[in-house]
């Protein structure tokens, strides 16, 4: 049980630290103007889900394929990586926000879904997912991954609805990127002590 604890949380707070600053993000706040706030967050869940189960099967596929200390080494390298790409940010433009927030489809539920489940192929979240997954069994890390990306979006929407522009963008990318780099440097460390012991 403890096993599954610490994976949930570790899962959990790593992709919530990894979609601060991230362009779901800003897609998350864009369909909250047109739609109301509970239907983007379910939209929001029910696609994090779909994606993060995607994800938590490749690092299963990836786990049985590789050993546990090169794995880790590579987990650090990708934190690290996750950093810098925290750091540079995650930009829309305003035309790419003004397409994913437009789509209509036949209910307000649908549309969140489809542009949300579209935006996090291949993002900074769905890697960061399979990182973890490849340290911990799938089913805590699909479920901590998947809470801590609707977490993220809520506190998100909650905020831009009150704070609009003023949000300390730059601030949360620097504080996420050093979460990264600190988390990366533990592994690093860790699957290098695996390896030379």
């Amino acid at each position: 049980m403890s096993a599954f604890l610490v994976a949930l949380g570790v899962s959990s707070l790593a992709i919530f630290v990894a979609e601060m600053g991230d362009k779901t993000q800003l897609v998350a706040m864009s369909l909250a103007t047109r739609y109301r706030a509970l239907t983007v967050i379910l939209g929001i869940t029910v696609a994090t889900a779909v994606v993060h189960l995607g994800s938590v099967f490749v690092a299963e596929v990836l786990g049985a394929a590789l050993p546990t200390d090169w794995l880790t080494l590579a987990a650090g390298v990708a934190f690290l990586i996750f950093g810098a790409w925290t750091l540079r940010g995650d930009e829309m433009s305003d035309k790419d926000e003004e397409r994913a927030a437009s789509r209509r489809i036949r209910s307000g539920f649908m549309t969140v879904f489809v542009v949300f489940l579209v935006a996090e192929l291949g993002d900074k979240t769905m890697l960061a997912t399979i990182t973890v997954g490849t340290q911990y069994h799938w089913l805590p890390v699909w479920i901590g991954s998947t809470v801590g990306m609707v977490a993220a979006d809520a506190i998100a929407i909650a905020i831009g609805a009150v704070l609009g522009k003023k949000l300390p963008e730059r601030a949360i990318q620097i504080g996420a990127a050093v979460l990264f780099f600190v988390a990366g440097a533990a592994m690093l460390a860790q699957g290098a002590w695996m390896l030379l012991r």
